[in-house]
């Protein structure tokens, strides 16, 4: 096994249960072998600190598996995987069939996300480690979770960042057309062949079931809309009239048909072409409850400055545009925004529009999301639910 040495003083990360070790930490490379072997990582005096996946083309050069002196195997790993999703198991019943079941770092199996859709599973493999892994994550999944179909989506920055080509397609079974997931007793359509993501925002669960209980009788404004998920969650309960704002014809269209499955009078709600930022600068019309849900503004921490930018303007642009007592979902999942910074910007947006605006909830992925607590960089959903006077 090769051996990573640390640079005095940088095994405190480490300690403190980071699960990464950047490149600028490394001191040496014991018998450096290939792209996502497993090594084992020592402070500078020697000790042991763990094992990891080690890569040489990432800034991340290994990505933690194991404190100390603990092993990692084949066996280890399928361990890992049914046992993320045996926790998951309450999640899942009569009214949601759709969940995360395995979230990279925040089930100590980096790199790997694996989403449950109905009967199926789709997957992402994101490190060189995980990829050498392949057919015993393949084997594990089919032997433990029997899923009708697996397909992968491994089509994200991160895999380009580990020097791996992306992947994807149909690994087992046949997708069902269309694939009609239940959340929460609703019913949606899941692309998760070509879809954002691995083809629906599981993370967002929670936080439109909570918008559920804000919007009866509300006028509602689903701003960067996608496929309507809050939408559809606010006129199922009543909301009284709906816009959904997108740049996409294929999200608009999408959001169309994920109405018509929960059976919404196409007359509640229209849906518009637009930038967001453009069409809420123009409007004359006002809402009592705004979702701003935005694409990742920053991709890294070079981005943030203007992303901040981006998210102070939409914010304001949302408080004008908020009725009396209006409410506004407001969203970041730019993992360099952290949820301190988020709140700042949107305190400084709240500041500049001259509207009171308070605080009602903190909100974040749901439990099937976990995070390190110790991994900053794994809290990448952050919101505010916010009431505008």
């Amino acid at each position: 096994m090769m051996v990573i040495h640390l640079k005095k003083e940088k095994d405190k990360p480490l300690r403190m249960g980071h699960p990464w070790v950047f490149s600028g930490a490394i001191a040496r490379v014991e018998d450096e072998g290939e792209p996502g072997e497993i090594c084992s990582v020592k402070s500078s005096s020697g000790e042991p600190l763990g094992t990891g996946f080690y890569n040489p083309y990432s800034a991340i050069r290994v990505r933690m598996l194991t404190n100390r002196n603990g092993r990692f195997d084949g066996t280890e790993l399928c361990r890992r995987i049914t046992g993320a999703a045996a926790r998951r198991a309450a999640l899942l019943d009569g009214a949601t069939d759709s969940c995360r079941l395995v979230n990279s770092e925040g089930d100590r199996l980096p790199g790997l996300i694996v989403d449950k859709y109905a009967t199926g599973l789709c997957i992402q493999i994101q490190a060189a480690g995980m990829e050498r892994l392949r057919p015993a994550i393949l084997e594990c999944l089919a032997r433990n979770l029997s899923p009708a179909f697996i397909c992968e989506r491994s089509d994200a920055d991160a895999r380009q960042r580990e020097g791996l080509p992306g992947a994807g397609g149909l690994l087992s079974g046949t997708i069902p057309s269309p694939l009609v997931v239940r959340e929460n007793g609703l019913r949606f359509n899941a692309d998760i062949t070509t879809g954002q993501k691995t083809g629906f925002f599981l993370d967002q669960r929670d936080n439109r079931r909570l918008f559920k209980s804000y919007a009866a009788g509300k006028t509602v404004c689903d701003c960067f809309c996608y496929s309507g998920g809050f939408s559809v969650y606010g006129l199922c309960a009543g909301g009284r009239s709906g816009v959904l704002v997108d740049t996409s014809d294929d999200a608009l269209a999408a959001a169309r048909a994920n109405c018509g499955l929960n059976d919404i009078d196409n007359g509640k709600y229209e849906t518009v072409k637009a930038d967001v930022f453009d069409w809420l600068r123009k409007t004359d019309r006002s809402f009592d409850c705004i979702v701003l849900d935005p694409p990742k503004f920053a991709r890294h921490k070079g981005e943030v400055d203007a992303a901040a930018r981006g998210y102070k303007d939409i914010n304001l642009l949302a408080f004008k545009k908020s009725a009396a007592g209006g409410i506004v979902f407001t969203f970041s999942c730019s993992n360099a925004v952290d949820p301190t910074l988020f709140r700042q910007i949107v305190f400084a947006a709240a500041a500049d529009s001259g509207r009171f605006v308070q605080v009602l909830h903190v909100l974040s992925a749901g439990e099937d999301h976990p995070f390190n607590i110790a991994h900053r960089e794994g809290e990448y959903l952050k919101g505010l639910v916010l009431r505008v006077q």
